[in-house]
């Protein structure tokens, strides 16, 4: 059945043909290992990148401290709201923060400006510079014009009525975002300004 190989030129010939065999299989090994080593780099630097993302727009948002409304004719005329960086979150450029605010009677998105109006909003330093939040004791000053701002009133008031509503929601340049219930006291008269 097995003929038994006699001749030193055949044997000589199935060990060449084994050591083919061989190489083209260390090869192929190397190939395929090489090409794991390269996507499992890819995959480590793509997970790295989208964990780094999704812990920015949890934490990079802006803390609000307390929130003042200034009092003109029995309404809530502006909004300064003292706000600082939450725990953990990385600097935080105000130019790039964007508020959401929503009445009764419509909404609007507001933008950073050095002046406020009807679609802008400004920021001063009180414990800090500049306009990033670079640390959690750098508080900064946030200011709403209500009379500008014709979402709030509707009916033709400049302000925020006594018992009013507003939701502010601050998002900042990473997509975090937080969320602020403004509510007017029932009685505004003979007052100046209101703790909301």
């Amino acid at each position: 059945m097995f003929e038994r190989i006699t001749e030193d030129d055949e044997r000589g010939q199935v060990g060449i043909g084994t050591l083919i065999v061989f190489i083209a299989m260390v090869l192929v090994a190397a190939i395929a290992a090489g090409v794991l080593i390269n996507t499992a780099g890819f995959l480590q630097t793509q997970s790295e990148n989208t964990g780094e993302e999704s812990t920015s727009q949890v934490t990079d948002r802006l803390q609000v401290v307390s929130t003042i409304g200034a009092i003109g004719n029995d309404e809530i005329t502006t909004i300064d709201m003292s706000s600082t960086k939450s725990p953990g979150s990385n600097d935080i450029d105000l130019t790039e923060v964007t508020i959401d605010l929503i009445a009764d009677s419509g909404s609007i998105t507001l933008t950073h400006s050095d002046s406020t109006s009807s679609t802008e909003f400004t920021t001063q330093a009180v414990d800090g510079s500049g306009n990033i939040v670079t640390d959690e004791n750098d508080l900064h000053k946030v200011t709403l014009d209500l009379q500008a701002i014709s979402e709030v009133g509707g009916d033709g008031s400049t302000g925020l009525a006594e018992g009013g509503t507003l939701e502010l929601r601050i998002t900042t340049a990473s997509g975090a975002t937080t969320t602020v219930e403004i509510r007017a006291p029932d009685s505004l008269s003979g007052k100046s300004a209101v703790s909301l």
